[in-house]
Formats: C-alpha cells, structure tokens, sequence
C-alpha cells in the first residue's frame, strides 16, 4: 500500500479552500489553518504545489487577510522559483498592517518581513511563517 492509499480521499489544501475557512473565523483560528496550510504546502511535491496556490480565493470579508492570501501565495510561489499566480497583482493595501501588532512583532516585521508581503503592505516577519 502506498501513502495515496493509506489516506482515501485526501486532499491538500488549496489557498482558495483556506480563504473559505478564514472567512469568519477568529484571528486564533485562522492563525492555525494558515500553519496546516503550510504543512500540507510543505510535503506537497515541489511539482505540484503552484496547483495549491492556482485559483484566486474569494473575499473573505477582510482585505487584510484578502491581501495576506495573495502575498502569501506570491511568497510560496517564489520559494519554489517560480511565478506568482496572475490574480495576486490586483491585491495589496494603501495603508501597512501588522497581523501581530505588538512593538517587538512590528520592529520584527518591518525588518524581516519577505518581499511579497512589504510590496503588498503586510508586516509580518518570516518566521511567523515558518509555525508549522
């Protein structure tokens, strides 16, 4: 039996289905879909991770974690070498936001934060991405 077969039915998840989870969720709980979101990212063969990132996720109420989903996904997409997915061009804030707004979190962020974040206005420091 190979792995495939050991887990019937299973799926990684997508950005578009994470998108849909954080949608109404408490700032807890979305922390610990984005952290399974780069786990499942993470063992995913390199070949077929950009299909995780593909299709654009819908609003989630918030354009901040609108925003954070599409640097996200420009990020993961650069640390495999290759291009972001088209649809993340059309989101980014005119104003900064630091997901973990406490003094050190923002002098961390601005220092650290990965490129695909800054150019989109979202502080948040690379390690706070390396959770799973």
């Amino acid at each position: 039996m190979d792995d495939r077969e050991a887990v019937p039915g299973y799926e990684p998840l997508t950005l578009w289905r994470l998108g849909a989870l954080i949608t109404d969720s408490d700032e807890t709980r979305r922390w610990r879909l984005i952290a399974e979101f780069l786990e499942e990212h993470r063992w995913e063969p390199v070949e077929t991770r950009s299909t995780l990132l593909d299709e654009e996720p819908a609003a989630t109420g918030d354009e901040h974690w609108d925003v954070f989903l599409a640097a996200l996904a420009e990020h993961l997409a650069a640390k495999d070498g290759r291009g972001a997915p088209a649809w993340v061009e059309t989101r980014s804030l005119r104003r900064l936001w630091f997901p973990f707004n406490t003094r050190a979190a923002r002098v961390d962020a601005l220092v650290h934060a990965p490129a695909a974040f800054r150019r989109r206005g979202v502080y948040v420091a690379a390690q706070e991405l390396n959770v799973a």
